[in-house]
């Protein structure tokens, strides 16, 4: 057996970020920009109001107070979108929305609030009544105040997040050149599954490993190509093995322990090449890798709680090393355990738990049920937290690391 750290050494080694593709804007969440961009326009393009109100001279209104108001002559209005030839000179001014372009000559906008629309009986009124003082600039977005033109506004390596994605739509760009999502093969091996959905004989159990990992996939932003589920021969599984060499990756569930029919890792060494079949960790020690024709596999064990964790651990990673990412590793925190976790064999355990925070720190305790085939006990966790290879057991007051898997502050 390897150890965890050098087991995600081997596989990280062997995989490589993809191909970048031009990419629609709204498709791009989560990816990394595969090059810098340079803003092409001035954002916003011009200096505009920041408030619906009046667009002023400053100077003209400097003494304006609500017992002393200065009166001045509107020319005109101004709507968002408008292109106006209007100009502000001396005692004049244009009533204005937010957004729209400030006339020439302008240089402030005074609220309406700060003027006596409301008390103005003629519409369209000729005159109002300034009833503020205000700076030079005041509710004035000027033009390059977001971004300037030619300024670099995303760096290569960003991933593109919402805000990401509105400031590439602001320069006006409808698709982004971004690190591919890698395609993610999935085949569940043994005779006894079944898809959901179809009569379960008597035996059988459904097929819900390969639902997870799918789920677990998706979430972390791989595309997904499901291969169903191979019988427990050769041909079978190397039929289905050949449908995902076109894959990024392939992740099999199933087949890599010791049993008569556990054929993954056998098919693996027939065909590539295998670096490890066996980790020092529990649940996941019978854990395959190695390549088939270029194509990196992953070989997750066949029982549920397993083959969550290594993905969490390993194929997790190497899906987000392919997209560009350098954050490889969910959050990891320190916990004071509540109750106790045991290590038996000298590997390192990964024990499923609930993790909250009260005053500040961080407290745990395992969810009832430990057994690597209850795949409940997934869905009651949210943290794994980490008894060490060299530890006997983690007791009550301890304090460990606990990876979190669902990472919520509240």
């Amino acid at each position: 057996m390897i150890s965890v750290e050098e087991a995600l050494a081997k596989i990280l080694g062997s995989i490589k970020v993809l191909d970048a593709a031009e990419t629609p804007l709204l498709q791009c969440l989560g990816q990394v920009l595969a090059e810098d961009i340079y803003a092409a326009i001035d954002v916003p393009p011009k200096d505009n109001a920041s408030m619906d109100g009046y667009t002023v001279k400053a100077k003209d209104i400097s003494g304006a107070n609500a017992s002393s108001p200065v009166y001045l002559d509107i020319i005109g209005e101004a709507k968002a979108g408008d292109v106006s030839n209007l100009e502000i000179k001396t005692h004049k001014t244009v009533r204005i929305m937010t957004g729209a372009p400030l006339p020439k000559g302008a240089d402030a906008v005074v609220p309406f609030e700060d003027t006596d629309e409301t008390q103005r009986t003629e519409r369209p009124a000729k005159q109002i009544g300034i009833m503020k003082a205000i700076k030079k600039g005041q509710y004035v977005r000027f033009s390059g105040d977001d971004v300037a033109k030619g300024q670099l506004t995303l760096a290569k390596g960003t991933v593109l997040r919402p805000a990401e994605i509105g400031v590439l739509a602001s320069l006006g760009m409808e698709k982004a050149k971004v690190i591919r999502r890698p395609v993610v093969a999935i085949l569940s091996t043994g005779d006894e599954l079944v898809e959901p959905g179809k009569p379960l004989a008597e035996g059988r159990i459904y097929s819900s490993n390969s639902y997870s990992i799918a789920a677990q996939v998706l979430r972390c932003g791989g595309i997904l190509r499901l291969l169903g589920i191979a019988k427990d021969t050769v041909s079978d599984l190397e039929a289905k093995i050949k449908e995902a060499l076109t894959a990024d990756l392939l992740l099999t569930i199933g087949g890599v322990s010791m049993g008569d029919y556990d054929l993954v890792k056998d098919v693996l060494a027939a065909h590539g090449e295998i670096s490890f079949w066996k980790v020092r960790m529990k649940p996941g020690k019978p854990l395959a890798f190695g390549m088939i024709k270029g194509v990196p596999h992953l070989g997750l064990p066949g029982n549920p709680v397993g083959a969550m964790i290594t993905f969490e651990v390993f194929a997790r990673p190497a899906i987000l090393k392919m997209m560009g990412k350098t954050r490889l590793a969910k959050p990891t925190v320190e916990v004071i355990m509540e109750d106790s976790a045991r290590n038996t064999d000298g590997r390192r355990v990964f024990a499923r738990a609930v993790v909250r925070k009260e005053n500040g720190r961080y407290y745990a305790r395992t969810t009832s049920l430990q057994s690597p085939h209850t795949q409940i006990s997934m869905s009651q966790a949210n943290a794994l937290v980490i008894v060490p290879e060299d530890i006997d057991a983690v007791k009550a007051g301890d304090t460990v690391k606990a990876i979190m898997l669902d990472w919520n502050e509240e």
